[in-house]
């Protein structure tokens, strides 16, 4: 609970060839022996995460990944597996091993990696081993800067470190979840449902984070469940900027909001955080042209405890059928699965992505609108069935 998020760390993929010393690098990044080091090539099979520190960068995620030279079928769903990271990546380290050398392996990759505008430090690893080592031949070859480290050694360690600030984007995620959108003293009403859904003895992380941006933009935050709102809004002694609900209680609590005080909802806020406002407003405007038979992707970011109510399960699927007037064939993914073909859908639906970086989540909303697949998420698509998404969206720059 006192760790930095996974998902609001700066995400870093090390990716090169097999043996090519990827883990080895990560060892030496953060001095520690986090990753398992072997003379075998492909040692590292799946994608592996490992949150750290790397001073001076600071709270990081480290993407330890199966080598993209990798073989046989096998092989070709460990490359598959290291190509899907590519979506959630912040910052790319190409590993080179100068004994092997250049080929169409790290072109293909590097080509991909900048049509999906990732910043790249590449790195020549194993320098204690080469004595007549051609860089300059390398860096024309590869048309990126190289920098010569030893993992084995150490040397040239800090020197990568430093590129990799450099190049770090500033931007990773957005400054603000609420903060902008409130002054100092502000009051901020955060509607908190405790349900059967709810986690036993704390609250999900957007409500925590939401909560945390009040207090660093100096604002005052008054946290009540849906059933103690309306005592809240009429003992407290100056009106709120702002009340923020949870997306599923929406119904209940928008009756009891004056239309002088701004109404959104968590999911609302997050959509912003994490992605795109206006891709997702359009992804809502094309709910009406849902047809029976149209199939559906819900995607959700993480795996948790379903009830018989379920909201991505139940409630969703339940709100989509009667508005296409009949049934719909849904599709459900978890975690870090995300289809590569979504022309096969007719409309996506997006968790909240509290759970996943915006690299990702941005990543998943621009595919699917550049293949005119229309995307929303669950909190906008939710205000939209209880007609108040219009009124959620009050607060932002963006038409519905």
């Amino acid at each position: 609970m006192q760790d930095t998020p996974q998902a609001n760390r700066l995400h870093i993929a090390i990716l090169g060839r097999r043996n090519a010393g990827k883990s080895s690098l990560i060892n030496a990044l953060t001095n520690q022996d986090l990753a398992v080091v072997s003379e075998i090539a492909g040692t590292t099979t799946d994608p592996v995460y490992k949150k750290m520190e790397i001073l001076p960068i600071g709270p990081v995620v480290v993407i330890d990944t199966a080598g993209i030279d990798d073989d046989g079928e096998l092989g070709e769903l460990r490359v598959k597996k290291t190509k899907e990271v590519l979506g959630r990546t912040d910052l790319a380290i190409l590993v080179i091993d100068p004994i092997i050398g250049i080929d169409e392996y790290e072109k293909e990759l590097l080509a991909e990696i900048n049509e999906r505008e990732i910043p790249i430090v590449g790195v020549i690893n194993k320098e204690d081993i080469i004595e007549d080592l051609d860089l300059k031949s390398l860096i024309k070859e590869l048309g990126i800067k190289l920098l010569k480290v030893s993992a084995k050694e150490g040397t040239g360690i800090e020197v990568l470190k430093k590129e990799m600030v450099m190049k770090a984007p500033e931007k990773f995620e957005e400054p603000y979840i609420i903060g902008d959108l409130i002054d100092s003293q502000d009051i901020v009403v955060l509607v908190i449902p405790i349900d059967d859904a709810a986690p036993k003895g704390r609250l999900i992380l957007p409500q925590t984070q939401t909560l945390r941006d009040i207090l660093d933009n100096d604002g005052q935050a008054v946290v009540v469940k849906e059933s103690e709102l309306s005592h809240a809004l009429t003992t407290l002694d100056v009106k709120p900027k702002m009340v923020v609900t949870d997306s599923q209680a929406f119904k209940e609590v928008e009756p009891q909001v004056s239309d002088d005080i701004m109404l959104t909802g968590f999911s609302v806020l997050f959509a912003r955080y994490k992605g795109d406002l206006k891709i997702l407003v359009k992804g809502v405007k094309s709910l009406n042209n849902l047809q029976v038979g149209d199939k559906v992707l819900i995607a959700e970011s993480c795996t948790h405890h379903r009830t018989k109510v379920d909201i991505g399960t139940v409630k969703i699927p339940n709100w989509l059928s009667k508005m296409a007037g009949g049934n719909l064939e849904f599709a459900h993914v978890a975690g870090r699965e995300f289809p590569e073909d979504l022309d096969e859908y007719d409309l996506i639906v997006q968790c909240g992505g509290c759970m996943t970086n915006r690299k990702e989540i941005l990543y998943r909303l621009k595919k699917a609108d550049s293949l005119g697949v229309p995307i929303v998420n669950y909190g906008m698509l939710i205000a939209y069935v209880n007609g108040i998404l219009e009124r959620a969206l009050e607060p932002f720059s963006v038409d519905f």
